[in-house]
């Protein structure tokens, strides 16, 4: 523990000193409830995003409108910070390793969100360092896909560029050859899973490792997203054993600062196989800012800031609801619902400050704490079914 307090003492100033800065590239809501827990060390946080309207912009100390995809743009906006970190994985990696040269404690490393930028860097990292992950084959575009004799179905991933399902598809048959993206991918074999799982990890500079309980997500069959998120998942001992472990090995094996979101399968013959990963907090730790000691958000601060790991014990079952834009809305965003939503026990709502819905959008959260997990999801449905996100 002694390492952890000499890599805090070791920084220019503390944390909660009001010359403190905190960079975020990102603005979205993953940042905004970053900055929240935040908030409570007095930290002082900076945040980069291309959107005038990013939901960070109204609680941030400060905020820069500006494409953290351009190098020079998050080179200046970097230089004066004194730790750096993402919310979302798409930046400019090649500035961030000039800022980690010139001193700026860049969390998650820079080397590692390139890595998982490129699916097919990430599962070759998986193969090499034994980490169980579905076969899969590297192509450079359509023409060596189709050509190339893999059985059917099988999934294909774009290397770059993906995010929240898209990019993924399943190519069930020959027929399904003229939508395959033409461009470097990943093929894998199709898993015919169980269930899907995910455990979010976080590692600080002295190499302390917490892993927070497995949980379940369930998805929208329409929109590739999560819908529910079932808190602790319905598991037994043996598979919430092993999966922690491969959430713990990801870590130790990459030797990230900060927060890593493992989304694992669960096969039917009992193997626990890692999909892939997110070096930033994830829609499957909402849950934890009611339903654990310690958040997800709080984790990801205490490690990229070098503070001692807090607690990731759950208090109590949970499920998550996620809010999404309704179908054939598009506009002014209109909550309807929300009163009646309120008056049900154990219900927290999170709306991310997007002033327009689409469909699908993810627009907002809800987490429903109950004494048992079976009345969380009865509450939680009730939810889903009353709270809606429509358009003016």
């Amino acid at each position: 523990m002694g390492h952890v307090f000499s890599t805090f003492a070791r920084m220019k100033k503390p944390v909660y000193h009001s010359d403190f800065k905190l960079g975020i590239l990102g603005g979205g809501q993953l940042g905004r409830m970053f900055i929240q827990n935040a908030v409570n060390y007095n930290v002082n946080t900076h945040v980069l995003d291309p959107s005038q309207a990013a939901p960070c912009r109204e609680i941030a100390s400060s905020f820069t409108c500006g494409d953290f995809n351009d190098y020079q743009t998050v080179l200046d906006f970097g230089r004066e910070m004194d730790v750096l970190t993402i919310e979302i994985e798409h930046v400019n990696v090649e500035a961030l390793e000039e800022l980690e040269k010139s001193g700026v404690r860049v969390f998650p490393q820079p080397q590692i969100i390139k890595m998982i930028q490129d699916k097919g860097q990430q599962k070759q990292f998986y193969a090499d360092h034994d980490i169980p992950t579905s076969n899969f084959k590297l192509v450079k575009d359509k023409k060596e896909f189709t050509e190339g004799g893999f059985a059917l179905p099988a999934v294909q991933k774009l290397r770059t560029g993906g995010y929240d399902g898209k990019g993924v598809q399943v190519v069930g048959s020959d027929q399904d050859y003229e939508k395959a993206f033409d461009a470097p991918c990943v093929i894998e074999d199709f898993v015919d899973f169980e269930k899907e799982l995910s455990v979010i990890v976080a590692r600080n500079e002295a190499g302390e490792i917490s892993t927070f309980p497995v949980v379940e997500p369930e998805f929208n069959p329409e929109a590739n997203l999560v819908e529910f998120l079932f808190a602790p998942a319905a598991i037994d001992k043996k598979i919430e054993k092993k999966s922690r472990e491969i959430a713990k090995k990801v870590a130790e094996t990459t030797g990230i600062v900060g927060l890593l979101a493992v989304e694992l399968f669960l096969t039917k013959t009992g193997e626990v196989l890692v999909n892939e990963v997110a070096p930033r907090p994830h829609n499957s730790g909402h849950h934890t800012i009611e339903a654990n000691y310690s958040s997800q958000y709080d984790q990801h601060l205490r490690a990229i800031t070098g503070l001692p790991a807090g607690s990731t014990r759950q208090s109590q079952p949970a499920v998550m609801v996620n809010l999404l834009g309704e179908p054939g809305h598009t506009g002014e965003v209109a909550v309807k619902g929300l009163e009646k939503v309120l008056a049900l026990p154990g219900v927290f709502v999170h709306l991310y400050g997007k002033k327009v819905t689409k469909p699908y959008r993810k627009m907002g959260h809800v987490t429903v704490v109950a004494d048992s997990l079976k009345n969380a999801v009865k509450v939680a449905h009730e939810v889903k079914d009353t709270l809606k996100i429509e358009a003016e």
